[in-house]
């Protein structure tokens, strides 16, 4: 296992979370690493390893310390492109609420509010739009239920995460 410490940032509370590269290129990859180091702030070298899900792509995990909303710029970074499959998490502080995202190439990507034990929080407001939109006919309530919990994204990704299992993890550790 591998330890980086990058200095601390002073805009916000120290979290932490992991970065789980489930699928992409190999032309790919270099770039994950600068985008990623570009929002961490160290140069960044993933343990890429074969995707046995998908053949010619690979994986990779990353542990991390930063400033909460770290896992949001890295989503921002990563967001949007071809071929790369994806998630992020954010731990909770004593001032933030945790996230999580994920993002797949056919269905973009998925936003979430966890607490601490790593429960998807849903907002008042979005639950009453789920319920009004099913009592207009405009969809099932399961089905908005099942949007609001990201379950889309789980059932694409639940393959890839399988197969990574075993997987060498790499961390990465701010001074706070």
């Amino acid at each position: 296992m591998v330890t980086t410490r990058i200095a601390s940032r002073p805009d916000g509370p120290g979290t932490r979370g992991i970065l789980y590269v489930h699928s992409a290129p190999s032309a790919l990859c270099p770039h994950i690493e600068w985008a990623v180091g570009g929002v961490l702030g160290v140069a960044v070298s993933l343990d890429w390893t074969p995707q046995p899900a998908q053949p010619g792509s690979y994986r990779a995990e990353l542990s991390w310390s930063g400033a909460a909303g770290t896992a949001a710029a890295v989503a921002s970074a990563l967001r949007g492109w071809n071929h790369l499959r994806f998630e992020i998490t954010e731990e909770p502080t004593s001032s933030t609420e945790g996230t999580r995202f994920s993002c797949t190439p056919d269905l973009g990507i998925f936003h979430a509010i966890t607490g601490p034990h790593g429960d998807i929080l849903i907002p008042e407001d979005r639950l009453k739009a789920a319920v009004v939109k099913a009592a207009l006919g405009d969809t099932t309530l399961l089905v908005e239920i099942d949007q609001l919990l990201g379950k889309p994204w789980d059932d694409e990704l639940e393959t890839f995460r399988h197969a990574g299992e075993g997987a060498p993890v790499r961390w990465l550790h701010q001074v706070v």
